[in-house]
């Protein structure tokens, strides 16, 4: 069985957010080894420099990496990450567990992104959209989205 990891920095702050990844959580035990990782936020002030942000970014990303499974395929979510369909990011699922991926890994990072040392581990680079969503929604949203490409793969009712 896959084993699906989500690395996310920072903590979700509304119960109704944690509320909805349990329940995700819940339905892929089914179909995957879950389990979401939080690794601790760096704090900034309101006008950061360059120097501050690169920084913050390599001790999140050090965070990051120190928290992906021995051997995982990671998978990073990105504002320059491709934009897949669901049935795109099932087959890709698909693929690496018959290539013999064992795990994979989605990072999503800070409000400033991911370090370049995260991204270029990434077996591909994702994007949600081209909006821009809190990082809070965006766990959930990974979450169902993994789920759907879990339905899809299996032929579940689900997606329709």
């Amino acid at each position: 069985m896959l084993g699906v990891t989500i690395i996310c920095v920072g903590k979700l702050k509304e119960k109704y957010w944690t509320e909805a990844c349990q329940e995700y959580a819940k339905r892929l035990q089914s179909f995957c080894r879950f389990r979401i990782i939080e690794v601790d936020e760096e704090r900034l002030g309101d006008a950061p420099s360059e120097a501050q942000i690169r920084q913050t970014l390599m001790k999140e990303g050090k965070r990051i990496t120190g928290a992906v499974p021995a051997g995982a395929a990671l998978m990073a979510l990105c504002i320059e990450g491709k934009q897949r369909s669901s049935e795109e990011l099932a087959a890709e699922l698909e693929k690496l567990a018959v290539n013999g991926v064992s795990q994979v890994a989605f990072v999503i990072g800070g409000s400033w992104g991911l370090s370049d040392e995260v991204k270029s581990q990434a077996v591909c680079r994702l994007s949600m959209s081209r909006m821009t969503f809190p990082h809070q929604l965006a766990r959930v949203m990974l979450c169902e989205q993994i789920y759907r490409a879990f339905q899809i793969s299996s032929g579940g009712k689900y997606h329709k």
